[in-house]
């Protein structure tokens, strides 16, 4: 959904970074663009519209699973949009099978 939304809002000429980091306790996923921003007040008015539904069902699902998103935004400077989500506690066979 946040590559579409580049694809969509941040212009012809706009580029996209995805980054994917394995870190020790989660794994982060950000997609960042150099558009134009979202413009102040947006957001709001988009959640008034009922037009967030997509975004509420990743921070929905990330929720259930202990996650994060976040977004930032800056008008003339692009978009960010970071994904976390927390990895599961080690199980005690994790344990046991890495001690071998």
């Amino acid at each position: 959904a946040a590559l579409d939304n580049v694809a969509r809002h941040a212009g012809e000429d706009a580029r996209a970074w995805l980054l994917v980091e394995d870190e020790t306790d989660a794994v982060l996923v950000t997609v960042r663009d150099d558009g134009p921003g979202i413009p102040e007040g947006r957001l709001a008015e988009a959640a008034e519209q009922g037009r967030l539904g997509v975004a509420q069902s990743i921070r929905g699902r990330l929720a259930d699973l202990g996650g994060t998103a976040a977004l930032l935004s800056v008008p003339g400077q692009g978009t960010e949009v970071e994904l976390r989500l927390p990895r599961p506690p080690e199980s005690t066979n994790d344990r046991k099978d890495s001690a071998r």
